[in-house]
């Protein structure tokens, strides 16, 4: 091979690999103008739901504003159970107070006995009907409020 045909040979290739050089700097520059649009694109569906995106965002605190009243109502709901409770129990000792009382000035009532249970001999609330008393319902499970007692017969009185 002569010298001529080697330049010649080297400057085919130089000038090919110059041609290939531009086609691929032309193909990544028309691929990045391409994927500047598709930003361009996904930018504006992104904005187009930004008023969704503030919209439930509100709705969200919204949300968390109500829970927080409710939890808030359903404290003072709790409270206020609490306080009935309370106020029942303290009814209840008042009324079993006054039946120990009348049972233990009662000279018919035996108030020292073992199976003891307050109630007055001949009284509604011996015979445990509340719509006459206005005392509370006796209960099974209470037997603090069991009408039931032994009282001591007298001649001639109640049994």
């Amino acid at each position: 091979m002569s010298t001529t045909t080697v330049i010649i040979l080297i400057i085919v290739v130089l000038v090919l690999l110059a041609v290939i050089g531009v086609a691929v700097a032309m193909a990544n520059k028309k691929k990045a103008e391409a994927r500047r649009h598709e930003a361009e694109q996904l930018r504006m569906q992104a904005g187009s739901h930004q008023g969704a995106v503030v919209e439930t965002a509100r709705d969200a605190e919204q949300r968390e504003a109500e829970a927080k009243i409710a939890r808030a109502e359903a404290e003072r709901a709790e409270q206020r159970a609490t306080e009935a409770r309370q106020g029942h129990h303290v009814e209840e000792a008042r009324y079993e107070d006054q039946l120990r009382e009348a049972d233990r000035i009662d000279p018919d009532v035996d108030h020292r006995a073992t199976d003891y249970r307050p109630g007055a001999v001949g009284t509604p609330e011996a015979t445990g009907t509340p719509e006459t008393t206005g005392a509370p319902e006796a209960s099974s499970t209470d037997p603090g409020t069991a009408p039931e007692g032994t009282h001591r017969a007298t001649p001639g009185g109640p049994a």
